[in-house]
């Protein structure tokens, strides 16, 4: 590895990229409870064996976890450093954003929509997919036929959507503020919108249909 992959590995930016996903903080949280298996981290978070082994490699090149071999098995154990301080701070920062979200969907009393309800719709074509995440993000992967204004351009874009059909926004994880301000932005303008609860991170974990920009 050169000094320039080193530097980028080692920027704060890569590492909040690569704890900025579902599966990977799941993974690391099982982890951090004892050492485990590939295998056994495939049935404590439902992630696929091949999605498992890809996040993984990317927590491992990045220090978060070591892995040895056991015979056939190998085992994941937490690498070195503060990662349990860092895992704890992530968790009081996810109760934050649990109470934002509580307090924005105070005036909100419409539920979120589920993945099976946005599925189903998107197969009736009866409903617009909005991505607010920003545009880097959605070319690495978003729900298939998803539009994407990213919330600091939902304002000046609002005509590029439909006045007559049910939008459906969404961003990360369920703990992601950006849909439910774009929901809200939405519904001031007299747009029927309601937020995808799960985000674009558990869609993928759950092995549903994504799509990549190019």
């Amino acid at each position: 590895m050169n000094h320039a992959e080193i530097e980028s590995l080692a920027s704060p930016a890569e590492f909040a990229h690569i704890l900025g996903s579902a599966p990977r903080l799941r993974l690391l949280e099982q982890i951090a409870r004892g050492e485990h298996a590939v295998e056994q981290l495939v049935e404590l978070t439902g992630l696929s064996v091949a999605n498992t082994s890809q996040h993984l490699q990317q927590l491992r090149r990045a220090g978060f976890v070591q892995a040895r071999r056991d015979g056939k098995r190998v085992l994941y154990r937490l690498g070195n450093g503060p990662i349990v301080q860092l895992l704890a701070a992530l968790d009081v920062y996810a109760q934050h954003q649990r109470s934002e979200l509580q307090a924005l969907g105070r005036g909100d009393h419409v539920e979120a929509i589920t993945g099976d309800e946005l599925l189903a719709r998107m197969d009736e074509a009866s409903i617009t997919v909005l991505d607010v995440r920003p545009a880097r993000e959605f070319a690495a992967g978003h729900l298939p036929g998803a539009l994407n204004i990213p919330l600091d351009d939902l304002q000046r874009r609002l005509a590029e959507l439909p006045a007559h059909q049910d939008i459906a926004a969404y961003c990360r994880g369920p703990y992601c503020v950006l849909s439910v301000q774009a929901v809200a932005a939405l519904r001031q303008h007299g747009l029927q919108a309601r937020r995808l609860g799960s985000g674009y991170d558990d869609w993928q974990a759950a092995g549903l249909p994504v799509s990549r920009a190019g």
